[in-house]
């Protein structure tokens, strides 16, 4: 397909094959070689046919193919106008998003405990595909209407970790009602457990701090150990998923919508099933808002089992939480205009600027933290969002798969991916030695890549960078 640059990071696909609206895609172009080859321009292509998409069919530096959307899409379709949503415009881990915790301690303070530290985080984090770590009747019914609220009242992490989470930990628009049985079955058990796959919880350290205001607002500093969480919502968010597209898949006739791909099944916003749809998403992020609120209680009572102190002494204050798979109702400026848009993020995450009143009110001089994690073994970022963001205030969600998981297993045994990371000076504790293959870091793209294009076009600015110590893996 024809790719037009208009910036050295930006290019332009130009409307053709019944697009309703351009593609775009933020990118150098060694990452956009990686995108045309893996079929993902097509993908950007054909989210561009849904009805009542505005602007452009955009994707973050980190774009790789997925269901339906790219991974890395971003698509704002316009409510009053018929406009769309399509989960797969938000995939399967509802709400899978990254959250940041600081700390009190240094490197070297890690280092002189580090066995101890990794035998603790083995201990309190449930991971793979079994069980998580609270089984407590009934909180699952709360934490689907409250979600990150629902387990702060069951005793579960600090009151101020809502002040720092995109929605304060809840999605308010959630109607448990539209979770089936089945996926209230998969998720039963799995509340406050890491999962598998791409998941992961890091131990870093501050490396290099770009933005020393935005870093001392966000609580960071260079040399301070910080501890990096990846997950979702678990086998409910999946199955949740599952049954909607069944549903939904039914429902685009009735409306007349076509797409150019059946992933693409999509229905209005305003429509019933989209109001059950985005019920139905928002009790999963529920989910995931909880999920990750309990894993990082799980994470400081580790840190201070380790180091013999109370769990106020670790000073694990939370940076941020934001997702990266959800579609929003936001307001945008559209051709001089404002207007209610459903804003599609899947495999990208929002990065709001200095002033917008969904900040907590210390962050709003600074602009939101962004959270970009990269491989296993290389550096993550944190970036502040910026002003004029041309993307719906949206930025990258980290590196994006180079090389599928059966190709990554190819290269390297995961005993092999293990023992490289040891000796790199990462302590590593698996739930899968096998599976450490698919995750290697040869399998993603250059994170700091990534991250120069995002700052290049203006999508978000560097704050701090961030290496790994320890990993804890799903």
């Amino acid at each position: 397909m024809e790719l037009r640059a208009t910036s050295d990071v930006t290019w332009e696909l130009p409307r053709q094959d019944g697009m309703l609206v351009p593609g775009r895609i933020f990118a150098s172009e060694a990452l956009l070689a990686k995108a045309v080859e893996d079929q993902a321009i097509r993908q950007v292509a054909n989210v561009a046919h849904l009805p009542g998409i505005v602007e452009a069919s955009l994707a973050m530096p980190d774009i790789h193919w997925g269901y339906g959307f790219p991974i890395g899409g971003v698509a704002a379709t316009d409510v009053a106008a018929g406009g769309v949503v399509s989960p797969g415009g938000v995939g399967f881990d509802i709400c899978c998003g990254v959250r940041l915790l600081a700390s009190n301690f240094e490197e070297d303070e890690f280092r002189s405990r580090r066995d101890e530290v990794m035998a603790q985080l083995d201990v309190h984090i449930p991971r793979g595909l079994g069980k998580g770590a609270i089984a407590e009747k009934g909180l699952l019914a709360s934490v689907l209407r409250d979600g990150g609220a629902a387990v702060l009242a069951a005793g579960y992490g600090w009151e101020e970790d809502l002040e720092r989470c995109e929605e304060r930990g809840t999605s308010r628009g959630a109607d448990p009602e539209q979770i089936s049985a089945r996926a209230l079955e998969r998720g039963a058990g799995q509340l406050g457990s890491l999962g598998a796959g791409n998941h992961f919880l890091e131990v870093q350290v501050v490396d290099q701090v770009f933005d020393e205001t935005a870093a001392a607002a966000f609580g960071l500093s260079a040399g301070m150990v910080t501890v990096m969480i990846h997950c979702g919502s678990r086998g409910l968010g999946h199955q949740t998923c599952t049954d909607q597209l069944r549903l939904m898949g039914k429902a685009v006739g009735r409306y007349g919508i076509t797409v150019p791909d059946r992933q693409l099944a999509c229905v209005p916003v305003d429509s019933p099933e989209g109001s059950r749809y985005l019920g139905a998403m928002e009790a999963a992020a529920n989910f995931a808002w909880a999920n990750r609120h309990v894993l990082a209680h799980a994470a400081r009572l580790a840190f201070a089992s380790a180091f013999g102190m109370s769990v106020d002494s670790t000073g694990m204050r939370l940076v941020y939480d934001v997702a990266h798979n959800l579609a929003k109702l936001e307001t945008h400026e559209i051709a001089g205009r404002r207007a209610r848009l459903c804003v599609h993020r899947k495999g990208a995450t929002r990065a709001f600027g200095p002033g917008h009143p969904d900040l907590p009110a210390d962050l709003r001089d600074i602009g939101q933290p962004v959270l970009v994690p990269g491989s296993m073994g290389t550096a993550s970022w944190v970036l502040r969002g910026v002003a004029d963001n041309p993307a719906f205030a949206s930025a990258a969600h980290g590196a994006g798969r180079v090389m599928s998981r059966t190709a990554a297993k190819k290269q390297q045994t995961g005993g092999e991916v293990r023992r490289r990371l040891e000796d790199s000076g990462i302590a590593v504790r698996p739930g899968s030695v096998k599976l450490l293959a698919e995750e290697a870091p040869y399998a993603y793209k250059d994170v700091d890549e990534v991250v120069d294009v995002c700052e290049r076009a203006r999508l978000a600015a560097r704050v701090a960078r961030l290496v790994p110590i320890g990993v804890v893996k799903g």
